[in-house]
């Protein structure tokens, strides 16, 4: 009888070792992501993690920084770009379509800014998407001395914040004080898990989970628009 009665907690006792062990080695899915993605990939990530599974490692910053990070070797699992421009730089083997954005200007109006903040016009996309709207508007000639360039979207925004700047042109994501520009060139987020991915199959696992009604709901949630 003593035998029998131990039987169950010797199971419960090898269960447990064998679940820990298997969160132990469960595969890390590194993921970098355009600045503008922050709030709503960092609420994301957590509700993935919230159940059994893979953890997701966060990496945010300009799009073009990250693709040069990626070409120059970087350890990334799937990458979330601001452009096709720059998802078009890195080696992928699965790309989805995933999110799309619109402009915004916050802060004094264009006309009577002395400096206006924007991400760098060259590289990042959010600058590249101003800039060619600003042209087709016929504004950049005027405004280009005006210019502030920043590292990426979420800094423009902040040179404003903090005064260093009196307008900026950011996603409409990114402020919600912002006024929406309706005429501004068509914005897309393109989601890849990456050639040479580490965990490549933890990475479109985590991928198929972003075009779920889970995510897409928090991706509206910020702002996006879902494709």
């Amino acid at each position: 009888m003593r035998c029998r009665a131990r039987i169950p907690a010797v199971r419960r006792a090898l269960f447990i070792a064998l679940f820990a062990a298997c969160s132990l080695h469960a595969a890390e899915v590194t993921v970098s992501a355009a600045a503008s993605l922050s709030d709503a990939m960092t609420e994301i990530a957590h509700l993935y993690e919230s159940r059994p599974g893979e953890k997701i490692i966060l990496n945010f910053g300009a799009s073009s920084t990250l693709a040069t990070q990626i070409v120059n070797g970087a350890p990334v699992d799937l990458f979330l770009s601001a452009d096709d421009a720059q998802m078009d730089r890195v080696a992928t083997a699965v790309r989805v379509p995933l999110l799309g954005n619109r402009l915004a200007i916050v802060g004094a109006p264009l006309a009577k800014a002395r400096r206006i903040a924007i991400a760098n016009p060259e590289a990042v996309p959010a600058g590249v998407y101003a800039k060619q709207w600003l042209i087709r508007r016929g504004l950049w000639s005027t405004v280009e001395g005006k210019i502030v360039p920043a590292e990426n979207v979420r800094a423009a925004l902040a040179a404003v914040l903090h005064g260093n700047a009196d307008t900026a042109i950011v996603y409409a994501t990114d402020s919600r004080l912002g006024v929406v520009i309706e005429d501004g060139p068509p914005i897309s987020y393109p989601a890849a898990v990456l050639r040479n991915a580490k965990n490549g199959a933890a990475a479109r696992r985590f991928l198929e989970f972003l075009q779920s009604r889970d995510a897409a709901a928090i991706f509206r949630k910020y702002g996006f628009i879902v494709k």
